[in-house]
């Protein structure tokens, strides 16, 4: 009869985090989603997306359905490399945004700066929303 071994959530946890980096080396997704940050405001919710050496032309940036869809293509280097760690991602990336309430989608506006795309998307007023 096999013998039940009940490991503590610690120990489950440290060996699903080694398989996960040690897979992370090996496979690469085609495309990847950089870090973002959604917080709200009184009068917004504001997405910052840390992504360096783009252009604010290289985003693409879609509202569909109270979920915000940002995009692009980060360009790599052409020359080739001897890699000794390599951890920045380059090529097509993705991320996609819930946003928990109406906007105003006219009055929302983007910034690219020092490596940051800003979202600032104007939460909906009453009369601003609405009914089917």
């Amino acid at each position: 009869m096999p013998t039940v071994i009940r490991k503590t959530g610690t120990v489950l946890l440290q060996n699903q985090r080694e398989m996960v980096h040690a897979v992370s080396w090996h496979v690469r997704p085609s495309v990847w989603s950089p870090p973002t940050d959604v917080y709200e405001t009184e009068e917004a919710y504001m997405v910052r997306m840390e992504i360096a050496g783009m252009r604010e032309e290289d985003f693409e940036v879609f509202l569909e359905n109270n979920t915000l869809l940002i995009s692009g293509t980060r360009p790599d280097q052409t020359e080739r490399r001897a890699y000794q760690q390599m951890e920045i991602r380059f090529g097509k990336f993705s991320s996609s945004v819930s946003l928990p309430g109406p906007v105003n989608i006219e009055q929302a506006r983007a910034e690219y700066k020092d490596g940051f795309l800003t979202i600032f998307i104007p939460k909906a007023t009453p009369n601003q929303i609405k009914v089917d």
